[in-house]
């Protein structure tokens, strides 16, 4: 698998070398849809109710420009992948 096909972390910069590289003994889920897709989330440390109550997640491209996307888990799978709700506005 190329760098470029391996999935970026959330809130990696795309020019740091380790943006596709998950660190060693944390946990991630994949965002799915919307402006973030493909990503993954460092959810290392978050609570079961932080979990299930999913993130607003900064983008630098939601449907309406720069913003805020929703993502949580869905019922049938709490533990992964998130998915986009919609933008937050």
């Amino acid at each position: 698998m190329t760098e470029h096909a391996r999935p970026r972390i959330y809130g990696a910069d795309h020019d740091v070398p380790d943006a596709h590289t998950p660190r060693p003994g944390h946990e991630y889920v994949e965002l799915t849809g919307g402006p973030l897709n493909g990503q993954l989330l460092d959810v290392t440390g978050l609570s079961f109710n932080d979990r299930t109550a999913g993130a607003y997640l900064i983008t630098p491209h939601g449907a309406c420009g720069p913003g805020r996307a929703s993502y949580g888990p869905t019922f049938s799978r709490p533990d992964g992948p998130w998915v986009w709700e919609g933008d937050v506005h």
